[in-house]
């Protein structure tokens, strides 16, 4: 661990998290990649892939680390999306969260580290009560896919409907 120097300080600073909002096209569907927690907060909940970084972690690095320990998934391009940061969003704090958004043709996934499920969800039909704020962050992700050519495209622009063609990032 880093030792206190003079530019840390004694007051309560915010957590900084990363979420992985990863999407798959299957059978002509866009699909949302989501974990069931296994612990507290919302154990039991589905919520995106993502946790906490490490001090000396850049947050490409952490976002990757988190997708891999928690769904099974690497090598997905990943995006930096949008920063979360209401008052309220997390129970153990205050925490800010960094989106990334990426398209996969990956569809083999398991649950890992402090996820007890991992699954591919419909966009159209996420699961009502989602941890954190995770569903307004889902949300604003598909609608930002949806503006995307890779969505709005014919089945042949999509990932993976061409056999093995790489994953367009988003």
């Amino acid at each position: 661990m880093a030792k206190k120097g003079k530019y840390v300080y004694d007051w309560p600073r915010p957590m900084v998290t990363v979420d992985a909002i990863v999407f798959g096209f299957f059978r002509g569907r866009a699909k949302l990649l989501l974990i069931n927690r296994a612990k507290e907060p919302f154990r039991g909940q589905w919520a995106l892939p993502g946790g906490f970084i490490e001090i000396d972690e850049e947050l490409e690095d952490a976002v990757a680390r988190e997708l891999a320990e928690e769904t099974g998934l690497t090598d997905v391009p990943l995006q930096q999306m949008h920063t979360f940061g209401r008052c309220g969003r997390d129970p153990r704090g205050r925490q800010i969260t960094v989106a990334f958004i990426g398209v996969t043709t990956q569809t083999k996934i398991r649950a890992g580290d402090d996820a007890g499920k991992a699954r591919w969800f419909d966009v159209e039909n996420l699961p009502p009560d989602m941890a954190f704020d995770h569903r307004e962050v889902a949300q604003f992700a598909i609608r930002k896919l949806k503006r995307k050519k890779i969505y709005r495209g014919s089945s042949t622009q999509r990932p993976g409907a061409q056999g093995g063609k790489k994953a367009k990032s988003c």
